[in-house]
């Protein structure tokens, strides 16, 4: 089922009229509002149409959102709101009512701009065959990061080309966290308090610092480079929580800085081919571009066959970045309703295998607290040789302050490229040695 043509605007201006309905007004949806009130002129003339906001949809009708949201606009009922336009804007946010509400929305005929990361990841597929089963468009720009142009380079510019990997930094409050602590030496909880005060974290942190962010991110991305579907449980995820004052320093003293990186890329073995995504923080030189990403800014590699390396950089979040992809968006679809086709539609047709964790080959750093005496050095390098891990630099590391000296030792060993899975069994026997007394940090080593 497809919508009625755009109904025309009233008096001599010929051209037609899109109904808008937006679906939340938080920080986001009222940074949406605004700019189409401030550049309504210009988003016309750019469209060859003028937009119109039919009703905002909110939770609750009392709450003060600001001058740039109209109240006699503000409506509960999603249901009918979405149902009565020809393009809905979700920025919501959640997972079941979103999900429902755009379903309705694209079977209602309407073109569908959304934000939400969490659900394309969790069930894009679904959203994807509606918008096909009724020719119309669904576009996600925002929901990877921010304002910076990401989505559209893969899904269209470099559609002709063949990716490679794509690999960044796609989570600001993360990179705030990390930069903070690398500048300061601080302990993360305290930098995470920070981060709370200055709006750049939720107060329940967890879906950033545990990395479900930008596990989602990295499925949608995975989804788009390979022409495959991963959805966020094919994606290793882990967080920063683990990230320690002692493993900064560590890195500093290795010309390092410690950033929480999204990896998606092809795996090529022979005439098999499966795509591998992943989420870890992981060391990287002080001379790769990512480590000089401050604050709460992302950026983002993407290494194609033809194009080569290509860095995107910008503001990663926030209402008016996140805004402004929005609307860019919302013109790409208005202009397609106005002017005749479509966008680009879903590309699955690869159909690749997922790559296991366990199946990569990664470069690891390993900090051990170990007994201080004559062979514990040839035996923990004896074990991590027995699994096929060969070292490549060893350095006993400054105990802990106040901790003493003598009986124990904490060493720092960065090893060459091995699989994942036999790093994992040798710290798994190591742990079990009597000589090592913990393993006190196991971080990869990316960005060679």
């Amino acid at each position: 089922m497809t919508s009625a043509a755009p109904a025309p605007h009233p008096g001599d201006d010929p051209r037609p009229t899109l109904r808008v309905a937006l679906l939340g007004a938080g920080t986001v949806g009222s940074e949406v509002l605004r700019l189409m009130r401030i550049h309504g002129e210009e988003l016309t003339h750019r469209i060859g149409a003028r937009l119109e906001v039919i009703g905002v949809a909110v939770r609750d009708l009392d709450r003060d959102r600001g001058e740039h949201v109209d109240p006699s606009l503000l409506t509960t009922d999603a249901e009918s709101l979405v149902t009565q336009a020809d393009l809905v804007i979700e920025v919501m946010g959640g997972i079941e009512r979103a999900r429902s509400l755009i379903l309705s929305a694209l079977e209602s005929g309407a073109s569908v701009v959304t934000a939400n990361k969490a659900l394309l990841a969790q069930d894009g597929a679904t959203l994807y065959e509606a918008a096909d089963r009724h020719g119309v468009d669904l576009s996600f720009e925002a929901a990877v990061a921010g304002a910076i142009p990401l989505v559209r380079p893969i899904r269209e510019s470099l559609a002709g080309d063949r990716i490679q990997r794509v690999m960044g930094i796609v989570n600001g409050t993360t990179n705030f966290v990390l930069d903070a602590m690398t500048r300061t030496g601080a302990d993360q909880a305290e930098v995470v308090a920070r981060a709370q005060e200055l709006g750049y974290a939720e107060a329940d942190p967890t879906a950033d610092v545990e990395g479900y962010d930008a596990a989602a991110k990295a499925s949608i991305l995975a989804s788009l480079a390979f022409h495959t579907r991963v959805g966020l449980g094919d994606v290793h995820r882990e967080g920063i929580t683990e990230v320690t004052a002692e493993d900064i320093a560590a890195a500093r003293r290795m010309g390092r800085t410690i950033k929480l990186l999204s990896i998606v890329e092809r795996i090529v073995d022979g005439d098999e081919e499966r795509v591998s995504a992943r989420v870890y923080p992981a060391m990287i030189p002080d001379s790769h571009p990512l480590a000089s990403v401050s604050e709460a800014y992302n950026a983002v590699f993407v290494e194609a066959e033809a194009a080569g390396s290509l860095m995107f950089y910008g503001q990663g979040a926030g209402g008016t970045p996140t805004a402004s992809a929005v609307l860019g968006d919302v013109v790409g679809v208005a202009r397609q309703r106005v002017h005749g086709g479509y966008g680009p539609r879903e590309s699955a047709y690869a159909e690749l295998p997922i790559a296991g964790i366990g199946d990569l080959r990664t470069r690891f750093y390993l900090a051990l607290t170990v007994e201080d005496r004559p062979g514990v050095l040839a035996d923990v390098a004896g074990c991590l040789s027995s699994h096929g891990i060969s070292i490549s630099t060893i350095h006993q590391q400054p105990l802990p302050e106040g901790e003493g000296t003598g009986e124990r030792a904490v060493i720092g060993i960065s090893t060459h490229r091995a699989r994942e899975q036999s790093t994992t069994a040798a710290l798994d026997e190591l742990s079990a040695r009597p000589a090592v007394q913990s393993i006190d940090s196991v971080l990869r080593l990316e960005g060679e």
